[in-house]
C-alpha cells in the first residue's frame, strides 16, 4: 500500500518522535524515582496524612472547576456568536479578544492586585478564578471558533426552518456537534487553572486557602531533610494533570485538529 520511501519516512518520524517522548518523559522518571527513595511508597502515605494536603486538593480543585465553568459558557457562546451570527464589528471585536493572547500575564499582576485590594477578594476563589479564566478565554475562543466554522451554516437553516431560534439552535445542533473541541477547552483550562502557581502565591494570603501548587514549598519547610517525600508530593500534584490526559487521550487530539484544515 505504501512506497518504500513512504515506509522509511514513517519509520524516521516514528524514531524521531520516541527521541523526543522519551526526553520529555525523563524528568517524570526522575520525580518518580526519587519519590521512592528512602521509605518508598511510605513517602506518599506520610503526605497523605498530612492534614493540609487534603484541603490544597480542595482548594485548587474548586479554582479549577470554576475557571472551566466560567471558561466554558463563555468560548461556547462567543464562539458560536462570532461563527454563526452577524452583527456590527463582529471582526473588529474578535480581534480586539485575540489581543489578550499577546499580553504576558506578568504585565497584569499590578493591576490585578489593585482590583483584588479594592474589591476585597483577598482570600477567596475569585480572587484566582476570574484573572485565570479572563487569561484562558482568548486561545480557547480561537480554537472553538475554527471548529464551529467548518459545521455547515446549512445545518442552522433548516434548524431554523423547523422551529429553532439562535439559541436553540446552538443546544440542540452545535453543542452536542462539539464535544471533541469542548474536551479540549476543558483540559486546556484545567491545565492551566491546576498549574497555576503565581496567581494563588499573590492572593491566597492564609495557609487554608493555598493552592496545591504551593504544596511543595510546605513539604520543602516540612521536610527539609527528606527530599524523597517532597518529590512524593510532587508526583500527587501531577497525577490529576495525567489521570486526565491519558482518559481523554482520543477526543483532545481530535479537537486539536479539528478546523485545523479547511
Amino acid at each position: 500500500m505504501f512506497d518504500h520511501s513512504s515506509k522509511g519516512a514513517t519509520a524516521f518520524y516514528q524514531i524521531v518522535l520516541t527521541i523526543f517522548g522519551l526526553i520529555f518523559a525523563f524528568p517524570a522518571y526522575v520525580m518518580v524515582k526519587v519519590s521512592l527513595g528512602g521509605e518508598g511508597f511510605g513517602n506518599y502515605l506520610a503526605v497523605l496524612k498530612l492534614e493540609q494536603f487534603p484541603r490544597y486538593f480542595l482548594n485548587s480543585a474548586i479554582v479549577s472547576a470554576g475557571t472551566i465553568a466560567i471558561v466554558f459558557v463563555c468560548v461556547l457562546l462567543g464562539a458560536y456568536a462570532f461563527s454563526k451570527l452577524q452583527f456590527r464589528f463582529k471582526n473588529g471585536w474578535f480581534n480586539l479578544i485575540l489581543i489578550g493572547l499577546m499580553i504576558p500575564s506578568v504585565s497584569l499582576v499590578v493591576p490585578l492586585f489593585i482590583t483584588v485590594k479594592n474589591l476585597q477578594l483577598f482570600d477567596t476563589y475569585l480572587a484566582v478564578i476570574g484573572p485565570i479564566a479572563a487569561l484562558a478565554i482568548p486561545f480557547n475562543l480561537l480554537l472553538m471558533k475554527n471548529f464551529f466554522d467548518e459545521v455547515p451554516n446549512g445545518l442552522l437553516e433548516a434548524a431554523r426552518i423547523d422551529g429553532c431560534n439562535s439559541f436553540s439552535a446552538l443546544t440542540r445542533i452545535m453543542l452536542p456537534m462539539s464535544k471533541p473541541i469542548a474536551i479540549v477547552v476543558v483540559i486546556w483550562t484545567f491545565l492551566n487553572s491546576w498549574n497555576e502557581y503565581f496567581l494563588g502565591l499573590v492572593f491566597m494570603r492564609s495557609d487554608k486557602m493555598q493552592l496545591v501548587t504551593q504544596a511543595p514549598k510546605f513539604f520543602v519547610d516540612t521536610y527539609s531533610s527528606d527530599i524523597h517525600k517532597v518529590f512524593a508530593a510532587l508526583v500527587l500534584i501531577s497525577l490529576p494533570v495525567l489521570v486526565s490526559y491519558i482518559l481523554l487521550q482520543k477526543y483532545f487530539e481530535d479537537g486539536m485538529t479539528s478546523g485545523s484544515i479547511k
